[in-house]
């Protein structure tokens, strides 16, 4: 079903909305009709109750008709189960419907201007005022901020306390409150089918019981939602790398060069043999993070750094490579692959960058050892 989706709903506008920077608000909702805006959230809550492996099915099957809007949908689900797994019954109830059906957009609210791979340094402050928070800071390269207008939830992590991860609780704010204004929507090398702009709260006030979970919780929580998240992104670049892999093939298969096509060319095999051989392995790591998410392993957020770190870079090396298997051809817009190289390349990036997946896994080794 989520190949259809992409083949048909995706791919053959994927081109035109990067040109026009254009967010397919229609097309997202009706990903949401297929259960596509709620896969890992509990079929109780009004999810489709699927596990992180069928996740990562269908991300990477998305991507491969538009990775940019798959991206979004990712970012989306991680949101929709954060409140799922850690808000109130009514949170749940009020936010829950909104969510699967796309009717309010989503955004994951943690980066700063001045703490990136810094998370736990962030700056944006709440307050308690009676009986609400008052918020004040501001959040940068926010992935579809403003999509929805007021119909938007976004989801902040902002300081309640001490300084450090313990010191930071979440919020769910919506789109039309007093105090919050959007940044313009950030020129960028790819992904440009979604927007990316800075959120700003200026003495924006919201309930305490838009709290998520406890306060001083909010660090744990959002860290605990990277780890889907980094097997989505990872899937992603894997049905972004894989269809640039078969835009590569059917080329070659029609191109000729010194009275030969290119496909009779053994250096030409050797490198798309490599490129497929190399996807396969990223995806057996992906597969194998994600079952290990899915039983609760105690080595999962290890596992789950190693897949993004390896499935981002693949995806882009592969698909970095396609390209130069069209020469001149794969520069251009019409065939898709230049696309596909931007929109990859910021994998590496967001969910955590990739030197930090590293950190993550080096941590985990050195923990080992000294138990």
């Amino acid at each position: 079903m989520a190949m259809a989706f992409a083949r048909e709903r995706l791919a053959p506008f994927a081109s035109d909305w990067d040109r026009d920077k254009f967010f397919p608000v229609e097309t997202m909702r009706a990903a949401a009709d297929l259960g596509m805006a709620a896969i890992y959230v509990r079929e109780e809550s009004g999810g489709a109750g699927l596990s992180r492996l069928d996740t990562a099915l269908i991300f990477e099957a998305l991507a491969t008709g538009c990775p940019a809007v798959a991206a979004y949908l990712s970012i989306h689900n991680m949101c929709a189960w954060m409140i799922d797994a850690f808000g109130t019954p009514a949170q749940r109830e009020i936010w829950m419907p909104r969510l699967a059906k796309m009717q309010f957009f989503t955004s994951y609210c943690l980066t700063e201007p001045g703490c990136g791979s810094d998370a736990a340094a962030l700056r944006t402050r709440a307050k308690k005022r009676g009986d609400a928070y008052v918020l004040t800071g501001e959040k940068q390269f926010i992935s579809g901020a403003g999509a929805g207008g007021d119909e938007h939830l976004y989801l902040v992590m902002a300081r309640t306390g001490v300084e450090g991860p313990s010191g930071i609780s979440a919020f769910l704010i919506e789109g039309g409150r007093p105090g919050i204004t959007l940044g313009g929507n950030e020129r960028k090398m790819g992904w440009n089918a979604q927007p990316t702009r800075a959120v700003v709260f200026d003495d924006c006030e919201t309930p305490a019981s838009s709290m998520l979970g406890s306060e001083g919780r909010g660090f744990a929580m959002a860290m605990a939602a990277l780890d889907g998240g980094r097997l989505n992104i990872g899937a992603c670049s894997l049905g972004g790398a894989d269809a640039a892999l078969n835009r590569a093939l059917a080329y070659m298969k029609e191109r000729k060069a010194f009275g030969r096509r290119l496909d009779e060319f053994q250096a030409l095999q050797f490198r798309l043999a490599d490129m497929a051989t190399e996807l396969e392995a990223a995806r057996a790591l992906l597969w194998r993070a994600a079952s290990a998410l899915d039983a609760g392993a105690e080595d999962a957020s290890k596992l789950c750094a190693m897949a993004k770190r390896i499935a981002t870079d693949i995806g882009f090396d592969v698909a970095d490579n396609a390209l130069q298997l069209l020469g001149g051809y794969g520069y251009l817009c019409d065939y898709g692959l230049e696309k596909i190289v931007r929109d990859l390349r910021v994998h590496r990036i967001l969910e955590g960058t990739n030197e930090i997946m590293r950190l993550i896994v080096a941590r985990a080794l050195l923990e080992s050892e000294t138990k």
